[in-house]
């Protein structure tokens, strides 16, 4: 399932993030939902967020 990250604009310039059950955080233009995904191991995911604090 994907939703839009918390981290996204609010000018329309808004990333789609997927945490599946297993394998890697999925991340993806919402503007351009069947265009390419970019796939980051939950590690890295969480340093990313980490900071951006």
């Amino acid at each position: 399932m994907w939703r839009t990250s918390s981290y996204s604009a609010d000018n329309g310039s808004c990333v789609s993030v997927r945490f599946p059950s297993a394998g890697p955080v999925a991340v993806r233009d919402s503007k351009h939902p069947t265009g390419p995904q970019l796939a980051f191991p939950e590690t890295a995911w969480t340093s990313f967020l980490q900071r951006r604090k």
